[in-house]
């Protein structure tokens, strides 16, 4: 993959203070593990908490990993005054979530002024072997402050 040129030079910094702003990533006990332009390497512990009834991690949470990885991927390459938020995305279960270790990696494919698609994998570590569990693709929007009307409101007669 081509590298990418951040269009803030203060991305790292941001896009650390953009993930540690969100207490869900908190709850899941999910890290920055590695950050770079366009893309970012997040890492989980499996928590009993996390888990459905066959005491594999639930796939929400899978998805809730993926999703982030995409986010802060995405968000390395938007301006300093941006902000992120998820359009859609679309996540593959190809095995059981089952390890004492969750790893999410996700990479920019395409960066866009407005949108930015991104594509994700999540890896299951146990008993000493690496399954890629589930894979992502996903649009994120940047979210960009709108310009102050240059108008004065409007009034309705009396």
């Amino acid at each position: 993959m081509a590298a990418h040129e951040p269009k803030n030079p203060g991305y790292r910094a941001a896009a650390i203070a953009m993930f540690d702003r969100q207490p869900a990533m908190h709850t899941l006990g999910i890290v920055i593990v590695r950050l770079a332009p366009g893309e970012v390497e997040l890492a989980m512990l499996h928590s009993p908490a996390l888990t459905q009834q066959n005491g594999f991690v639930h796939a929400g949470i899978i998805a809730a990993g993926l999703d982030n990885a995409c986010g802060v991927a995405a968000f390395t390459l938007m301006p300093r005054e941006a902000d992120i938020l998820t359009v859609e995305f679309k996540t593959m279960l190809l095995a059981p979530a089952r390890g004492e270790r969750f790893v999410f990696k996700a990479e920019v494919v395409k960066p866009g002024r407005t949108l930015t698609f991104c594509e994700a994998k999540a890896f299951a570590e146990h008993a000493g072997k690496v399954t890629l569990i589930a894979t992502m693709t996903g649009t994120l929007m940047a979210m960009l402050p709108r310009l102050a009307a240059s108008h004065e409101p409007r009034t309705t007669p009396a």
